[in-house]
C-alpha cells in the first residue's frame, strides 16, 4: 500500500504558530519586508497550522462503513430555544441531509466522513455575559451519555468539528461519550452579532457551554494551537477538567507577536486569502507527495468551509489583532494528568517541543507515532482512538510501549519516554 514517503522526525526549525514564515532556503526572517511579508506570513502560517485537509490513512474502507453505520439518524428534531429574546434552533439532520446552517458548499463535499460528521452538526444555545443573546453554538453531540468521563474534542487553528471526522466514529464505538466543539469564531457558531474572539472570550464561552450542555469533568483534547486552548482552560476552569490530551501541542508561541500591530486593512487582506481554493490546495500539495488532484480538492473544500460563513473574516481578524494564546508560563501549573501524542514526522511544530512539553508538565506521558504528520487524529485515527480511549478508561489495558532515548532541546543531555509503536498496517 502506497504512503505518502516523509522525511522522519524533520521539524521547520520552530513553531510556526508563532505565525511566522520560515524559508528554509533563503533563510529569509520575518517582516523584512514591511507590507508584503506580514500578510504573506499571516496567509501561509494560518494555512499551514490549521491543516485540517490532511488526509486519512489510505487502508480506510472500513472506517467509511462504520462511519456510516454509526452516523445514519432516522430522527428528526427541531427545538426552539428562547435565549435572552433570540430563537434558536437545533436541527439534526435526516438521511442524507445537512443542517440549513451550513454553507450550501456542503454539498459539493465528497469525503465520506466529512458529509456524515456534517449531518450531525447542531447549534446548542450558549449564554455568555459579553453578549445580550444567547450564542447559537456548533458542535456534535453524543447520541447516548455513558459512565465515563465525557471525552470533548477541539480543534486546530481556524478549523472546525469536521477535523475530527475519521477519528470520531470511532471513539463512539469505544463507547466513549464524544462531544466535538467548535470553538468561539471558527467552526459553524452563529456569529451574526459578533461577539469578541479574543482568548479570554472563547475560554468563557467554552465553559459556558460545558457548564450548560456537558456539566461533568471532561478529558480534554486539544491539537495544535487547540493545546494552548486546552490548557488555558484548564489552568482557569479546574473543576470542569479531569485529564488533557494534547496533540502535537503548538503551546510556545507567544501569541501572534506583529500581527497585532497590523492596520486594519492589511489584516483583512491577509485575512481573506486564508480562504482562497489556491491557497488551501498548495497547503495540502506541500503536506503530501502523492495525492490525486481531485481529492486535494475536496479536502481544500472540507477545510474552507465555515471561511464561507460572512462572519468569519471579522471573527478571524478581532482573534488575530488581540493578541492570540500566550500559555508558555501556564503549562508548569497544569496539575492533571496529561496524555501528550505527536506525529513524529511533523514539520510544523519541532519534535523537540514534545520533550519540552512533557518535562514541564508535572503528570505526563507522550506516545509517538511513527510516519505521521502534524495531525495525527487525521492520517492515523485508529491509532489516536485507541490511545484516547485506553487514557480515558481507568484501569483500560496498556499498549505494549518500548522506551526510546532522544536528544534533548539543548542537545546535551538525554531524555527518555515512552513511545507507542504501530506499523502500518
Amino acid at each position: 500500500m502506497h504512503r505518502p514517503q516523509r522525511e522522519r522526525g524533520r521539524g521547520r526549525g520552530r513553531e510556526v504558530g508563532s505565525f511566522e514564515l520560515l524559508i528554509r532556503n533563503g533563510r529569509v526572517g520575518t517582516f523584512c519586508m514591511p507590507v508584503l511579508l506580514p500578510i504573506t506570513t499571516l496567509v501561509f502560517s494560518f494555512t499551514t497550522s490549521s491543516s485540517q485537509l490532511l488526509p486519512p490513512s489510505a487502508s480506510t474502507p472500513a472506517l467509511i462503513q462504520r462511519a456510516r453505520e454509526r452516523f445514519g439518524s432516522k430522527h428528526s428534531m427541531h427545538l426552539g430555544v428562547n435565549c435572552g429574546g433570540r430563537l434558536g434552533t437545533n436541527v439534526i439532520a435526516v438521511d442524507g441531509e445537512f443542517p440549513s446552517f451550513l454553507p450550501k458548499e456542503v454539498k459539493e463535499i465528497k469525503d465520506p466522513f466529512a458529509r456524515t460528521l456534517a449531518q450531525r452538526i447542531q447549534r446548542l444555545p450558549v449564554k455568555v455575559g459579553f453578549s445580550d443573546s444567547c450564542i447559537m453554538s456548533s458542535c456534535v453531540k453524543p447520541r447516548f451519555q455513558h459512565d465515563t468521563d465525557p471525552v470533548v474534542l477541539l480543534h486546530c487553528f481556524d478549523s472546525s468539528c469536521l477535523e475530527w471526522r475519521c477519528t470520531y466514529p470511532l471513539l463512539e464505538d469505544a463507547a466513549l461519550e464524544t462531544w466535538a466543539i467548535d470553538i468561539l469564531g471558527w467552526g459553524f457558531s452563529d456569529l451574526e452579532r459578533l461577539p469578541p474572539c479574543d482568548a479570554a472570550s472563547k475560554r468563557y464561552h467554552l465553559y459556558q457551554l460545558w457548564r450548560t450542555h456537558i456539566k461533568r469533568p471532561m478529558i480534554l483534547v486539544g491539537p495544535s494551537l487547540g493545546a494552548a486552548v486546552a490548557i488555558d482552560f484548564a489552568i482557569n476552569f479546574p473543576e470542569a477538567v479531569d485529564k488533557l490530551i494534547l496533540i502535537n501541542a503548538s503551546v510556545y508561541a507567544e501569541g501572534t507577536g506583529l500581527l497585532t500591530k497590523l492596520p486594519k486593512f492589511l489584516a483583512y487582506a491577509g485575512v481573506s486569502l486564508l480562504k482562497s481554493l489556491p491557497l488551501r490546495l498548495y497547503a495540502n500539495l506541500l503536506a503530501f507527495d502523492d495525492i490525486p488532484l481531485s481529492k486535494c480538492f475536496d479536502w481544500a473544500n472540507v477545510g474552507r468551509l465555515h471561511c464561507l460563513l460572512p462572519w468569519w473574516e471579522d471573527a478571524t481578524v478581532n482573534y488575530m489583532l488581540s493578541g492570540g494564546y500566550n500559555v508558555v508560563n501556564q503549562i508548569k501549573q497544569v496539575n492533571k494528568k496529561v496524555l501528550v501524542i505527536w506525529g513524529e514526522c511533523d514539520n510544523i511544530v519541532n519534535s523537540k517541543l514534545a520533550m519540552r512539553l512533557h518535562g514541564e508538565l508535572p503528570d505526563a506521558s507522550v506516545h509517538q507515532i511513527p510516519d505521521c504528520g502534524h495531525l495525527p487524529h487525521v492520517e492515523k485515527p485508529e491509532i489516536v482512538a485507541r490511545l484516547i480511549a485506553d487514557f480515558a478508561r481507568p484501569g483500560a489495558p496498556k499498549e505494549e510501549q518500548e522506551p526510546i532515548v532522544l536528544n534533548s532541546v539543548d542537545g546535551k543531555n538525554t531524555f527518555l519516554f515512552n513511545v507507542l509503536r504501530v506499523e502500518n498496517a
